[in-house]
């Protein structure tokens, strides 16, 4: 697993980590079993603090989505994989038409984040109320 940092995203670093761990726990592009990088291998590579990975890390841990085997790392525990691929590959693709279409339309990244966003509130705050 690699991860990314984007400083723009008004997200505090250690959450992004969170939330890549489990994007990719939700897609099943981790497994039970599999190891995550070290806080090492993170620090080099993202030129962040060690203390926000051990913190992203032990989040995880609370959730009971990895676990911390003594001297080995820390490894995945739990899956969050939600409807098959063969859906998730529809829906990638509508949405990537969609994005296309928006694109398109003039709509610029930050543009698209913010109506996704709003139109994801909207309809949460339906299903909710």
């Amino acid at each position: 697993m690699e991860f990314e940092i984007d400083p723009r995203s008004g997200l505090p670093t250690y959450l992004q980590l969170v939330q890549q761990v489990r994007h990719a726990l939700r897609l099943g592009l981790l497994q039970p079993g599999d190891q995550l990088p070290t806080a090492k291998e993170v620090v080099a590579k993202l030129a962040i603090n060690p203390n926000t990975v051990h913190k992203a890390y032990r989040e995880l841990e609370r959730d009971g989505l990895v676990g911390v085997r003594s001297g080995q790392g820390t490894f995945v525990e739990q899956s969050l994989t939600g409807p098959g691929f063969a859906k998730l590959g529809q829906l990638r693709r509508k949405l990537a038409d969609w994005l296309t279409e928006a694109r398109e339309a003039g709509l610029d990244t930050e543009e698209i984040e913010a109506l996704f966003r709003s139109t994801s509130r909207a309809i949460e705050e339906e299903v909710v109320a």
